[in-house]
């Protein structure tokens, strides 16, 4: 355990941690899992989506084993779980704008709305049925008019899932991945009524997202301008962390006499100054160049 670093309860198969209070990494221990006849099934589904040669690049990324069982098993130490991880990153990467908007939309109304405890609808729930919808209809109908029918459409299949508690797998449909949510009853009913009335109220359902009604009635440039540089820190500490691995030697010391490092390292203080000296100009209080990178990653 590094410096700064919290380590919180396992997932599943990962083991969360938080560095500095606003990087959440997500570490998953795996084997090399080689399952043809798995991936084969899969990949001769008739389908609308993805594309042959994306189907292809699936296969090819084969899968991993990780050590976790069924919860519901009494031999859940000594189980392992089938993933296809990087295959499942070619698939998102592949999703047309509109879809990949649903999931986004879908995501916020899962921690806005619905605020699961212990995950028992996850995001990883979400991106599955955003997977099959995929599958499963032309893409030519998934266009940026018609993402509020497709948020009406997925909302539906969530209410049917949490109805029934069955949700097939998109890689192994054998696989239920309501099956161990640890929904409680009280709990199903709450979300069943709450996607209920949110399907009554039509497209009127994004107000009830606070990120969409702050965006809607806030002033369009200093929210864009924000949004600019929020992203670009955010992909800057991406490509940060990427290289710690190339600036790193076999005694775990860290150059940071790289030049790509030093060059990452000082745009990122750039885009704080940046925002720092707006904040200052609007109103704000707040001086230390970290807490301003805290607020904005958070």
């Amino acid at each position: 355990m590094g410096e700064g670093m919290v380590q919180h309860e396992r997932a599943g198969p990962s083991i969360p941690t938080t560095v500095l209070g606003y990087l959440h990494n997500d570490t998953v221990h795996a084997l090399p899992y080689y399952c043809p006849s798995i991936l084969s099934k899969w990949a001769a589904r008739p389908r609308h989506w993805p594309p042959p040669e994306a189907v292809q690049r699936v296969v090819s990324l084969g899968a991993v084993l990780t050590p976790v069982g069924f919860k519901a098993s009494e031999y859940q130490h000594v189980e392992w779980r089938v993933c296809f991880n990087a295959g499942e990153i070619e698939l998102i990467s592949n999703l047309n704008d509109t879809q990949t908007k649903l999931y986004v939309l879908l995501k916020m109304i899962k921690n806005d709305v619905l605020h699961p405890r212990k995950k028992e609808v996850s995001s990883y729930t979400l991106k599955n049925i955003v997977l099959w919808m995929a599958e499963n209809n032309p893409q030519a109908s998934f266009h940026k008019k018609s993402i509020l029918q497709w948020l009406h459409e997925a909302l539906d299949a969530l209410r049917v899932a949490l109805i029934t508690l069955e949700l097939p797998y998109y890689m192994i449909p054998e696989r239920n991945l309501m099956a161990t949510s640890g929904l409680d009853g009280e709990q199903q009913r709450t979300w069943i009524s709450t996607i209920t009335d949110m399907l009554n109220e039509g497209p009127k359902m994004i107000l009830r997202l606070p990120k969409i009604r702050k965006a809607l009635i806030a002033h369009p440039e200093p929210f864009r301008w924000y949004s600019g540089r929020r992203i670009e820190l955010e992909l800057l500490q991406l490509m940060r962390m990427n290289r710690v691995e190339f600036c790193m030697d076999e005694n775990e010391e860290f150059d940071y006499t790289d030049a790509i490092w030093q060059a990452l390292k000082r745009r990122t203080d750039e885009v704080i100054t940046d925002v720092g000296v707006r904040m200052i100009m609007e109103g704000s209080r707040v001086i230390n160049a970290d807490d301003i990178c805290a607020r904005i990653m958070m």
